[in-house]
């Protein structure tokens, strides 16, 4: 089945709670949706499985429900979706575009780190595992890369570029212990959704080269991309669960608008009544060409921890 209508998607990691930097990328992936007649999908990305906490994507679908997001169709889970991951791993196998890896956590942590802060891959178990890797029971799967640079334009951060083999290297698309990398299971749900929009925070822009690479070779449609500034503690940390960023408060109005100011957005006449005239007023006025074209900004200090 296909789509010609805007699709959008929210899909956060059910990690902890929501926090405010979460509810900036919802309100604007929710608006840029529904502005243009569109729908928008809730996923949960579970896939990693060992960070997830019990009962924190029911916590996450609650806290959406009481700030007045309505999502289309079914919540989608990636922890119920490896068999799709699992297929297209296996068309890049079939097409020797992935390869084992047996090299160990203390090897590639010992190689050169790219300006994004990752290590890159040097290429070791490319041509093959050598006597010594082949001992090792410990897999991972990696995709090859070439220096054909991966070029883009954001909509909000403009023109990108870059290229892979010298930036990253041969990526992994599923680890060691057996679970799929995110890159991986992002491009698959995607297009399995028919995603249109992928409006998120600017902290994933250097891994969208990654994912267009393997929307090629997946035979995906790119959808378009919008990276939003990324919420920060005052010392400039990202705010997250690992940061000990506050949950969201029960005055979904407030936060709302708070998030709405944030993002540089059409102040409304009247203060809203409630989150149903908040939505009428966000949906109507959404500006992305408002939108501050950097890649971070300070959260309101009340939603810091």
């Amino acid at each position: 089945m296909t789509s010609s209508r805007r699709r959008g998607r929210f899909a956060p990691s059910p990690t902890g709670p929501l926090h405010f930097g979460s509810l900036v990328a919802a309100l604007a992936s929710y608006c840029d949706a529904r502005a243009n007649g569109g729908e928008w999908l809730l996923r949960i990305e579970d896939v990693d499985e060992p960070r997830s906490r019990a009962g924190a994507d029911e916590a996450i679908v609650r806290a959406l429900a009481r700030y007045g997001f309505r999502w289309d169709g079914e919540i989608v889970r990636q922890s119920r979706r490896t068999r799709s991951y699992a297929h297209a791993l296996e068309s890049l196998v079939a097409k020797s575009l992935a390869y084992p890896c047996a090299c160990t956590r203390r090897e590639v942590g010992s190689v050169a780190l790219a300006s994004t802060g990752e290590r890159i891959y040097p290429g070791t178990c490319r041509a093959g595992l050598d006597s010594v890797r082949q001992t090792r029971s410990e897999r991972a799967w990696r995709v090859r890369v070439d220096d054909t640079a991966i070029a883009f334009v954001d909509r909000l951060q403009g023109a990108q570029s870059q290229t892979l083999a010298r930036d990253v290297g041969d990526f992994v698309v599923r680890r060691a212990d057996g679970l799929f990398a995110y890159q991986l299971a992002v491009v698959v749900d995607d297009g399995a959704q028919q995603i249109t929009d992928v409006v998120r925070g600017a902290d994933l822009l250097s891994s969208t080269p990654r994912q267009i690479h393997l929307q090629r070779l997946l035979e995906l449609p790119m959808p378009a991309y919008l990276h939003i500034p990324v919420a920060v503690s005052a010392t400039g940390e990202k705010l997250s669960k690992q940061t000990h960023a506050l949950a969201l408060p029960d005055d979904a109005v407030s936060a709302l608008l708070a998030a709405w100011r944030f993002l540089d957005q059409p102040p409304p006449a009247h203060a809203p009544s409630g989150v149903t005239t908040f939505w009428a007023h966000a949906v109507a006025n959404w500006a992305p060409g408002r939108l501050p074209p950097v890649r971070m900004l300070p959260a309101p200090a009340r939603f810091v921890a």
